[in-house]
């Protein structure tokens, strides 16, 4: 026997007759509609985080070519960190996502995001010697980088007499595969307030899943 305490009094119908489901028609048709849009709304909420999360927290992207091998390769699946992210806190050696420089004319699509590691800050100076490439006059320390890793395409209008400074707020980015990478030695720095933000995951490497931070 039901103790009428714990029926919900919203779902009960007294004009209707007994069922023997034990549920009036009223009662079913009101908690249908309640599971409907209670359905709704929680798939509406669902969408609306994850647009807020991949507007403000993280966003995934896909490597599509091998400018950034060894470190990415193609198809490669990386998560961007863009919430709490300033790019006046971008250091030398960061991986970031940038929005496309509107000087590059290099074969490939014209429009889209790219990914690049940050090899000069704004205010430094940069040029190259062979393979190797110097920031502040300095040799840069590339352990992320194969030994016999070919710069390609040199460092263009700089030289240890005469290098190139980087003006404020821009950055100077260079692929990993240098010899094939189309970067800042072919589209000049970035603007700093153009950088999405920054790598900080690879979730996806080898169509398998990984786990390699940056």
């Amino acid at each position: 026997m039901t103790d009428p305490a714990d029926v919900d009094p919203v779902d009960v119908d007294p004009a209707a007759p007994d069922r023997p489901d034990g549920a009036s028609p009223g009662r079913r048709r009101r908690g249908w509609k309640r599971t409907l849009v209670e359905t709704v709304v929680t798939v509406l909420v669902a969408v609306v985080l994850a647009g807020l999360v991949r507007t403000f927290v993280f966003q995934t992207y896909f490597i599509p070519t091998s400018s950034m091998v060894p470190t990415l390769g193609v198809y490669d699946r990386i998560l961007v960190q863009k919430a709490f992210f300033n790019w006046q806190d971008v250091r030398e050696g960061d991986i970031v996502v940038f929005s496309h420089p509107p000087l590059d004319d290099c074969p490939g699509p014209a429009n889209g995001d790219l990914v690049k590691r940050v090899i000069a800050l704004p205010g430094q100076t940069i040029y190259s010697s062979g393979n190797n490439i110097y920031v502040d006059g300095k040799l840069l320390a590339e352990p992320y980088l194969p030994s016999d890793d070919p710069l390609g395409m040199a460092i263009p209008d700089a030289s240890r007499l005469h290098p190139f400074r980087v003006p404020a707020g821009d950055f100077y980015l260079l692929g990993d595969n240098r010899a094939i990478s189309c970067d800042s030695r072919y589209w000049g720095p970035i603007k700093g307030s153009t950088i999405i933000g920054k790598v900080i995951l690879v979730w996806w490497a080898n169509s398998h899943p990984v786990f390699r931070t940056f």
